[in-house]
This record gives structure tokens, sequence and C-alpha cells, in this order.
């Protein structure tokens, strides 16, 4: 299996903020989960190298993409974009009770600790049941998006780990969707 990536670039990424749902047909979607609790609604998608998040509570949607994809995505709902190099911190009030909170860190690294972190995070995912894709790039080397979700009773906790071997390039982020009031579904 070849990569789908066209550019591993880090400049390329970005933190895309929705207040609203995307149609799956956008996306290449290689994993999928859904969580229903009383009060909201969540879903994630795995990608080669991108993922998205979808919290729901009472009508009020909030997503988050990260991608490197520059074409093909709208732009309608689009709260924030935001580049991932380096190290970011947001913050989103949607109204209606939801908060959210999200953190992103890059890193490029030598092949060897490329590979050892690859090989820890694929244990770590395998352990905690988290949903994971994993495929070769075009230079024969492993690749692997790693959501790793906590379900709590008025949040959700969603870490992501991007791996692409080209560059050594390691994105994580820490997400957090929260809502503040009691609603009732409906």
């Amino acid at each position: 299996m070849t990569n789908p990536i066209k550019s591993t670039s880090l400049q390329a990424y970005r933190l895309v903020l929705y207040k609203r749902a995307l149609h799956p047909e956008l996306f290449r979607i290689k994993g999928r989960r859904q969580m229903s609790h009383a009060e909201y609604d969540f879903e994630c998608w795995v990608m080669p190298g991108t993922h998205l998040f979808r919290f729901e509570v009472g009508g009020t949607c909030a997503t988050e993409l990260i991608t490197d994809q520059e074409d093909g995505i709208p732009d309608r709902g689009i709260l924030a974009a935001l580049p991932c190099a380096g190290e970011r911190d947001h913050e989103q009030d949607f109204g209606d009770g939801i908060k959210y909170v999200c953190t992103v860190q890059t890193e490029q690294l030598p092949e060897s600790l490329y590979k050892a972190t690859y090989a820890e995070l694929i244990e770590f995912g395998g352990e905690n049941e988290a949903l994971i894709h994993e495929w070769i790039d075009d230079d024969g080397a492993k690749c692997a998006s790693i959501l790793d979700i906590q379900r709590y009773r008025r949040e959700i906790h969603a870490q992501s780990y991007h791996l692409m071997a080209r560059g050594g390039l390691v994105l994580r982020s820490q997400t957090i969707f929260e809502h503040a009031k009691p609603t009732t579904k409906g």
C-alpha cells in the first residue's frame, strides 16, 4: 500500500475547527469510532496522517480536523484555522455550553528515534484499544495515525499521534470537548 499523502511537510499541517459536521465522502476514512452518552455524541475518524473529531450536544456541533490537505476541505463553518508546526494551544467557546481546548505539538526526529517512538506508540495504542491506521509510505517506511479516546460524563479527552517516516515527523494533539450544562436529547 502506498502513502496517499502528497506532502509530509510539517508546514502543510493545520488544525481546522468547525461549528458544524463534515461529510465523510470528503475524506479517505480508514477507521471510525462513535460514542454516545446521555448528554452528547462523539465520533472520530482516522485517515492517513490526519483525523477528525466531532462532538455534538443538543444540536450544537464542534468538529476538529487536523490535516495536511490544502484543497478540497470545506470553508463554510470554520471558526479557527491554525498551523500545527511547533507548539500551539487553542480554546474555543461554542456557546450552548460546549467548550473546546486543544494543544498541538510537532517534532521531527532522526530515523532511529522515529522508529523507537513508532514502536512505543503502536504498543501504547494496542494496549489502550486506540483507533490505529498503519501504512507504508512510498519509501517503504512505516507510518501510523493513532486516536486514543477517553469518555467522561460531561467531556471527551482525545489524543492523536500521527507518525510520518519521511522527515521523522511526529504530530501529537490533546483535545478536550466539554459541555458545561445539562441538556435533554430530543
